[in-house]
This record gives C-alpha cells, structure tokens and sequence, in this order.
C-alpha cells in the first residue's frame, strides 16, 4: 500500500479519483498540435476504446467539460420549448436533469422518491401510461449524492415501450458498475472523465443511437458548442470540432487501454467488491448506510452520521484521507466513500482501520 501525507492523500471521493502514475505522466508530455497525424492517431484509439466502455457501436462524442457539460449537450440537441419531459429523480443529479430541461423551456414532470431509495420501472410505467405525449425521460444511473444505483435495465425497456427518449446519467457508472448502452437500450448516455474512467476532471462524453438522432434533427435551437453534428463528423475523421483539452485526451487514452487491459467486466466486479467490503462493515463499526441493497451502487457508499463532518475532518488530519460529505439537504448528515481510481484492496483495509480509530476518538 502506498504511504499517504497531507501532500498526497487518499482521494476516497465520488470523482475526482485517485489517478494513476501512468496516466499522470502523459499530463506531463510537451503538448502536440491538436491538428496533426500524431494527436489524430490517439483519437483513433480514444474513440475506439470509448466505444468499448460505453459498450456501443455508436459514435461516442468528447467535450472539454464537466459531466454537467454533457448533459447539457444531451438537452440542448433535443429539447423544443414546451416538449413534455419525465425526470426521475432519486437524489441531487437526478434534479441538475430537471434543472437543464426547464432551461430550455420543456414541460417538466419528475418521478422523486426519498433520497437513498430508487426509481423503479413501475413508478415510470404508471407516469408514461399516461402521458404517452412524453418525448424525454431523463435518470441518473448511479447517484453518487446517495449510493443509490437505478435500474436502468428494466427502466429504459419501459421507456422504449413507449416511444420516449432515454437519456441516462452515466457520469460515475461508466467503468465502475455494468453499463451497456446498446444491450440496455439507453438513446442517450452521458459520462465523464473523473470517475469511473479514473483520470482527471475535464472531459465529457456522450452516445447517442439513431431514434436520438431523429429527435435531434427536429430540434429548432440546437446547441453551437456542444452540437452533435460537429462531433458526429469529426469523430468520422479522428479528429476534433474544435481545440480540445489535448493533455488530458492523451492521458486518457492511456487510461483506456489500462482499463482494456484489465477488461471491463473484471474492473466493475472490483469497484463492486470494494464498496460490498465497506458495506458490510459499517454494521460492526455502529455505522448505517442510507442506501440499503439490493440498490448500492459500486461507486460510492454513503453513510449516515450527525457527526459526518467531524469525521470527515479527523479521518483528513490524522490518517490523509478524503472523504465526501452530503450535498444539498444532506449536508452535515452523512460522508461518502467511493472506491473508484486508482485504489487497491488495501487502501480499503486501510480506510475502515482509520475509520475505526476516528469513531473511537470522536
């Protein structure tokens, strides 16, 4: 296990991640024309290999921005004012959906359970039943604000059913838990670079299937920025719509081919055993999750404590560790642990010993 201090700590946050030494390096690499044979040969990689983890034979598009950023990217090339939207809601990312469609003028109706509980595909088939006039439902897969994991699966047969849009959050589920964009059916899939793919924040990506782009082509005021058509041909070309984040490209396609190597199957059934390890032990350390299985996500776990700040403050100070606390109307009640990165079995260990002697403190 690698030695941690207050100058390199052990990053347990949903995103951003623990980044390997390997990926690192490449962010330390002279930059290259972002034009030339040289950066257009790793976008051949990057785009094959994107494919891959998106488990799609559909084009996946990269954006110099957020996750944030990609879902806007989803909205911004669909939505005409006044088109009904269904957002399913299940904790504070499922909302930033909401948020963005009523941005663009949709008639937004959500689906919201308590946080720390799921959306089921019977709560979505009751709502489109009807109102079969629904052209959007957005959810989130993995809400990293929770621990929850939807059932995106099931959910998405339900949307297809009838006739709508899935357009999935798969910001923190990309490469941490099984995703599979075209088996599943999502129409559109959102990730990013700072979580599952276990490399720096700055990159989003988005996948979208042909009933998608149907809708795409009716779209009155399609976003200049982040429009598919320009990614769609550049993408076709190994190339870039416009001047790209040309370091953390190369890092990434690094972490592509670590993440091949390793096989994504066998990555995901990683991420899971580290967060059923924390989750099994929080019962003997007094402590309770807020998302009970069989709904955990592999990517985080979150804990419910009063005392979640001070936690996360002694565990920081004495053992240099970094843990997430609650956002929005969690805040103060809960800190979360995620398991994705570049982290070992050890580092676990190590996380709940530490856990342990902060409890004891407290």
């Amino acid at each position: 296990m690698k030695k941690y201090s207050a100058q390199n700590p052990l990053l347990l946050t949903p995103g951003p991640v623990m980044v390997c030494d390997k990926v690192l390096k490449d962010l330390s690499k002279p930059v290259i024309p972002h034009r030339s044979q040289e950066f257009s040969a790793i976008l051949e990689s990057v785009y094959s290999n994107l494919k891959y983890v998106f488990q799609t034979q559909n084009n996946v598009f990269m954006f110099p921005s957020s996750g944030t950023g990609a879902m806007c990217a989803a909205l911004e090339n669909l939505i005409n004012p006044n088109d009904k939207v269904l957002s399913l809601v299940c904790g504070v990312f499922g909302n930033r959906w909401v948020e963005i469609a009523q941005n663009r003028k949709a008639d937004v109706h959500k689906i919201e359970v308590p946080y720390g509980k799921t959306i089921t595909a019977e709560m979505t088939e009751d709502f489109l039943s009807k109102n079969k006039d629904t052209k959007i439902v957005t959810l989130t897969h993995c809400e990293t604000s929770t621990g929850a994991l939807n059932n995106v699966k099931e959910i998405c047969s339900v949307i297809k059913k009838y006739n709508a849009i899935s357009v999935v959050d798969g910001v923190s589920s990309i490469g941490s838990c099984e995703c599979m964009q075209d088996d599943w059916g999502i129409d559109v899939l959102v990730s990013a670079s700072q979580k599952g793919l276990g490399c720096p924040p700055g990159l989003g990506f988005l996948s979208a299937n042909g009933k998608a782009w149907e809708l795409y082509k009716k779209c009155q005021n399609r976003s200049y920025y982040f429009n598919w058509g320009y990614y769609q041909n550049a993408v076709e070309n190994n190339s870039v719509p416009c001047t790209p984040a040309i370091s953390l490209i190369r890092a990434l396609d690094t972490a592509l081919n670590i993440i091949k190597k390793e096989g994504i199957e066998n990555l995901t059934a990683r991420r899971k055993k580290y967060s059923q390890t924390l989750y099994h032990s929080l019962n003997d350390l007094g402590l309770e999750p807020l998302t009970l299985e069989p709904d955990t996500s592999p990517a985080v776990v979150a804990v419910k404590n009063e005392k979640s700040e001070e936690i996360r403050e002694v565990m920081k100070k004495d053992f240099h560790i970094i843990l997430a606390g609650g956002q929005a109307k969690l805040a103060g009640k809960i800190f979360r642990i995620g398991t994705l990165g570049d982290i070992k079995e050890d580092d676990i260990d190590y996380t709940l010993n530490s856990l342990e002697k902060t409890l004891q403190k407290i």
